[in-house]
């Protein structure tokens, strides 16, 4: 996969100044980023979607350097998956604060946070996206960009939880799948931010999203293997 880290030392091999090389999507690297895109007859969004990435390794591969092959990973996920593990009581202080740099005001302890997880990590990566009024309700995620008809490796999920028909549910970010279960990316499940699985089934009509500033994704859905996967039913 690669993350805001291959980004920028993508950037800096080619000449620009990513600031330092830390994982973060940093008013520097974005600058470096909108400096590459002009320089390469591409939107001046400063956001590194398909196209950016795809000319970045074009011009690695004329330089001479090694460029990556692999997905590239879209900005909320990698700023989500470097929180990875973070427990919502042994880690308190530390998923609070991360949590309260995109607005939030939810006690990861006390509330359900998996809809406040996934604004924080849109939020850092992508300031300007639009997101619900309330996004501890999952079900208002709903309403978020646009939809999609199948999932791409990073599409937000939006799931039920005890009756299809009710308000209570779960989201969190598409990282994968097997024949029976969505492979997802989120917070408070089992009280942390881990990679879970949940049943196909509990996904909501409509319930397949992607931010409406960032570029649709050329790649579809990620078959994987989710033996090792706990699976989770109730994730309040």
């Amino acid at each position: 996969m690669q993350t805001t880290r291959d980004l920028q030392e993508r950037l800096k091999a080619l000449g620009y100044k990513p600031g330092i090389i830390d994982g973060a999507m940093g008013p520097n690297t974005r600058k470096a980023v909108r400096e590459f895109q002009s320089d390469h007859g591409l939107g001046l969004d400063g956001i590194p979607g398909p196209r950016t990435w795809a000319a970045l390794d074009r011009a690695l591969t004329r330089k001479g350097a090694p460029a990556g092959a692999s997905r590239p990973v879209p900005p909320w996920v990698d700023e989500m998956m470097r929180r990875k593990g973070l427990h919502e009581n042994r880690d308190h202080m530390m998923l609070s604060a991360w949590l309260r740099s995109a607005g939030s005001a939810v006690d990861p302890a006390r509330t359900p946070w998996c809809g406040d997880a996934v604004e924080t990590a849109i939020l850092r990566a992508l300031p300007d996206e639009p997101v619900p009024g309330n996004p501890m309700a999952s079900i208002n995620w709903l309403k978020f960009g646009r939809e999609m008809k199948t999932p791409a490796f990073g599409a937000v999920l939006v799931f039920w939880r005890g009756s299809p028909k009710g308000w209570q549910g779960h989201v969190g970010f598409y990282v994968g799948e097997d024949s029976t279960h969505y492979h997802v990316l989120g917070g408070n499940q089992s009280n942390a931010i881990t990679i879970t699985k949940l049943k196909k089934g509990r996904l909501r009509p409509g319930g397949i999203r992607w931010p409406e500033g960032f570029p649709l994704p050329t790649g579809g859905r990620v078959v994987a293997d989710g033996g090792r996967l706990v699976e989770t039913t109730n994730e309040a």
